[in-house]
Parts: C-alpha cells; sequence; structure tokens
C-alpha cells in the first residue's frame, strides 16, 4: 500500500484513507481473500449467497475444507503455489454441502514487502454473466455460430468437475501451442471435435482456418481428391482444386476417426506428414505446408492397429500428445452438472422455466450406462423438456419410453454370440421345453420381450428415418456398432431400403 505524501494538497486522494474492505463488502462479484496459507479472512455476502454459505462459518476455515478441492484444482491454492494471477479462468466446483457453482474465477496475490502475504480472488457467477451478456446466445451449443474460423467451440463451452476430465482439457490446452500432433480417443458423443476445435482456438493459429473432415463419412475414391486436392487432367471432370490440406495450411486440419481412412491413404498422409509436402492428385509439384493435426480415433489405437486398421507408424506420428477423454459413465458427478448446463441452456432455446430433474429422473440417470455419452444426454433432456409443458422439473413420465430399461441398447451374451453365431430356431425351442418354467412365468416373460422388441424396432425405426437410412450416422446416434445394428435390423425385419 503506498505512503501518504505529507505535503499533498487538502482534498486530494489518499488511497490509505479508502475503506476498500467496505467496497469489496457491496461488490456485485463474490470476494474471497486468504492468508498465504489459504486460510479464508473476507468473505463477502455475495460469495455466501453464490455458495449458499454462512459467513461466519466459512471465515477462519481453509479453502480446500470449504470447498470440495485439494491443492492442486484450487484456483486459490495454485495461485498461492505460483505466486501468480489467474485471470478470467471458467472454473466448476463443489462446497462441502453438495453445491455446484458454474462461475469465472480471476485470483491474485498479494504481496508486502515482496513477500506473499495472502490472495483475493473474484467470482464471477456464470449463469448471470451468461444472461446478462448480449453475446450470450452464442454460448448455445444448437445454435451458436461460426467464429470465423470453421470453428463454434472454445475450452469455455466444455463443461465437467472431473479430475480426469479436467486433466484431459489441461492437457490439451498445452499442447495447443505445440507443433506436435495430437490424437483423441474417446467414445461417440464424448466430445472430441469440441476439443479439437477448443485446441484450435486456444493456439496461435485461432486466427487461420480449422479444417475438419470425417474418415469414416467419405468414399475412398472420394476421400484422396478432397484431402490432398486435384489437377486438371488427373482423371475424368479432374479440376485443379486445393485440398484440405493445402486449405488448412497455417491453421488446423482435424482428422476425425482417422483409423476409418484406408491403409493406402494413411501411407501418404504419413509421407505428407514427415516432409511437410503434399502434391495434388496427378501433379508433380510439391506445396510446403505448416499445420497442426489433431485427429481423433473411435477405438483402442492399439486394438485398431491390431486389426489392421491403423498403421502403426502413422499411430506413433499422429499420437504424439495422446489424450483419452472419458466417458460419461466413467464420471458420474458430472451427470448433475451437465444435466444443470443442458436444462439452463435448453430453457433459453425453448422458452422453458424448468428448474431441474426429479429424484427418480436422477436415480436413473446415475444408474444408465450413456452409451452416447454427453451427446445422448443432451439429446435426453431435450426430448423431455419438448414434454414437460408448463412444469418445473422433469419427471420420469417425461423420458423416452425406452429409457426405463437401462440395458436397451446393451447388447446381451447371447446377442453377442448370436451376432457371430446364429442359433437354430429348433435349438432354442428346445431350450424353453427344458427350462421348465411355470407357464404364467413364460407369458410374463414373453409379454416383456415383445413389449421392449416393439419399443427397441421403433427407435431403430425413428433413428434410421433421420438419418436417412445410414447405417453409420445411425450405429453412432444409438451408441452401438455397426455389426449390431445390421443383426438388430435383420432379428426386427427393418429393410434399409425404406429410409433411402
Amino acid at each position: 500500500m503506498p505512503v501518504s505524501n505529507p505535503k499533498r494538497p487538502v482534498g486530494e486522494l489518499d488511497l490509505t484513507d479508502v475503506d476498500f474492505v467496505s467496497i469489496l463488502s457491496e461488490l456485485d462479484d463474490g470476494v474471497i481473500i486468504t492468508d498465504k496459507r489459504g486460510t479464508i479472512v473476507f468473505y463477502n455476502k455475495q460469495q455466501a449467497e453464490l455458495d449458499g454459505l454462512n459467513p461466519e462459518y466459512v471465515v477462519g476455515r481453509k479453502v480446500v475444507d470449504i470447498y470440495s478441492l485439494d491443492e492442486e484444482t484450487s484456483k486459490i491454492m495454485r495461485c498461492i503455489r505460483t505466486q501468480k494471477p489467474l485471470i478470467g479462468h471458467f472454473f466448476i466446483y463443489q462446497t462441502f454441502k453438495g453445491h455446484v457453482v458454474n462461475t469465472i474465477h480471476s485470483v491474485f496475490p498479494l504481496f508486502k514487502n515482496d513477500q506473499l502475504i495472502g490472495t483475493v480472488c473474484f467470482v464471477k457467477d456464470y449463469h448471470i454473466l451468461d444472461k446478462t451478456i448480449a453475446s450470450n446466445y452464442t454460448r448455445m451449443t444448437q445454435h451458436k455460430p461460426n467464429l470465423g474460423n470453421g470453428t463454434r467451440f472454445t475450452f469455455s463451452d466444455i463443461v465437467s468437475a472431473d479430475s480426469k476430465f479436467l486433466d484431459c482439457i489441461k492437457t490439451a490446452r498445452l499442447a495447443a501451442d505445440s507443433p506436435s500432433p495430437v490424437m483423441l480417443f474417446g467414445k461417440t458423443g464424448t466430445g472430441k471435435e469440441m476439443f479439437a476445435q477448443s485446441i484450435h482456438n486456444y493456439s496461435f493459429r485461432k486466427q487461420r482456418q480449422f479444417m475438419a473432415v470425417n474418415c469414416a463419412a467419405i468414399p475412398e475414391n472420394l476421400l484422396e481428391g478432397i484431402l490432398f486436392g486435384t489437377t486438371k487432367g488427373a482423371f475424368t471432370s479432374a479440376l485443379d482444386r486445393p485440398g484440405l490440406i493445402e486449405q488448412a495450411n497455417k491453421g488446423t486440419l482435424f482428422l476425425d476417426e482417422v483409423n476409418s481412412m484406408p491403409v493406402t491413404l494413411q501411407s501418404k498422409l504419413l509421407r505428407v506428414l514427415q516432409e511437410r509436402k503434399v502434391r495434388r492428385v496427378g501433379s508433380l509439384k510439391e506445396t510446403e505446408i505448416d499445420l497442426k493435426i489433431v485427429s481423433t480415433v473411435n477405438k483402442e489405437p492399439r486394438r485398431a492397429i491390431a486389426e489392421g486398421e491403423l498403421r502403426i507408424d502413422l499411430f506413433y506420428r499422429l499420437g504424439v500428445v495422446f489424450i483419452h477423454i472419458p466417458a460419461l459413465g466413467e464420471r458420474p458427478e458430472d451427470i448433475v452438472i451437465l444435466t444443470n448446463h443442458f436444462i439452463d441452456k435448453l430453457n433459453f432455446i425453448l422458452g422453458k422455466k424448468v428448474e431441474g430433474i426429479s429424484e427418480e429422473v436422477m436415480a436413473l440417470f446415475r444408474n444408465y450406462g450413456w452409451p452416447g455419452n454427453v451427446r445422448e444426454l443432451e439429446h435426453i433432456i431435450e426430448g423431455a423438456m419438448n414434454r414437460v409443458g408448463d412444469g418445473k422439473l422433469i419427471q420420469s413420465r417425461h423420458l423416452p419410453d425406452f429409457f426405463t430399461h437401462v440395458a436397451f441398447f446393451e447388447p446381451s451374451a447371447r446377442e453377442r454370440d448370436e451376432i457371430k453365431n446364429p442359433p437354430d430356431p429348433q435349438t432354442l425351442v428346445e431350450e424353453a421345453i427344458v427350462d421348465r418354467v411355470r407357464p404364467s412365468a413364460i407369458t410374463e416373460l414373453q409379454s416383456h420381450a415383445e413389449q421392449l422388441a416393439r419399443q427397441e424396432k421403433e427407435v431403430i425405426c425413428r433413428v434410421l428415418g433421420e438419418q436417412r437410412g445410414s447405417i453409420t450416422r445411425s450405429a453412432k446416434q444409438l451408441g452401438i456398432s455397426r455389426q449390431l445394428l445390421h443383426y438388430k435390423m435383420k432379428k426386427h425385419g427393418i429393410n434399409r431400403k425404406e429410409f433411402l
């Protein structure tokens, strides 16, 4: 604090005369002041409202005792450890009472005679901030516009409180400015493309283009030209056209499901990465390139290599920084956070005033396996909010009929075996006779099985209709493999041609 000047004119401002504590007490933002050990010495009423805690209980206790954080995850403790400010950090935390708060944190170290004496932390309520900024509409996933570089997402759009997931974000941030390629591995719906776009927007390349290609969705005979470009005369109707690799020069190229790329093209891609030069199809000229490569695989890389889907040398080249994004089923604590996040988002989009979900629905959510991960959770909530009417809570009756059967899309051991070795119908009849189940039980089981089969068939037909008969896209939306979808279509007598 500066020393007052004894010669200053009367009426001039002297900062030593200002009562900053009373100002911080009335500030709209939450304020926490700690000593150098992380013990809270000041806690204003706005922060108390945000946390739902009594200031008299909080003051005098350590930050890690008040919040479900440790020395590594607490922003305040990190500031104490590094003695450097943390400004504008998107942060979700939980109090010791279980209350989850979505915020923007800025923490500053406090010094006296060059010695650290504590920290001051300013906390903005993310939800209030999101509603008061004119651009809040752009934060809604379904309506978030292109940022002008081929992306829509940044790290601030990724919501989680899981330590493993937060480690993934930390690694992705650290790798953003590095020229090293990044490979993302995670199940369908875990947010791999959000990570890829966020990496681009966190890097010095963010003013350049982000070019994305789904290697599984494009036929082999077209993928080569799309990636590497074409030269007029190389084949019938070929034009002089740069490929995505050239178009992404100085920016980022995102290769989604790279293990679905034909092995012949993988070898050509490997050469491009090693030489940092690309040659269009039918051309002898090479163009130098400088770009960041972010790729994804939809199965464990070692398994993809063993099955001949991914070249091992390409994996070593693309997987320099390897990030395994955990599935939603592996981070159950995020179900509450993401549910509230999607309800807030969809309230804005749909014009609703839903306050949350019932305890019964939360129990169902916690017990469900979430094969479609975060994407499935969002779709389930959106569907329920379209059925809730003017209600304040999402009830189980607002969920899809199939949702109460938590193993609905999970293949049983018998189904997995039948996919490879379809059973003889006579064998099934003989098994039923040998089982000697009482008739009433057989009737009940048959009725339940028929109901599940009808519901399963209805959902598969609906998804096939939405995806216009695409097996790949339908299987991805359902969270099952193409092979299992083919099996279920055959079992239910579903003809793909009806949906083309």
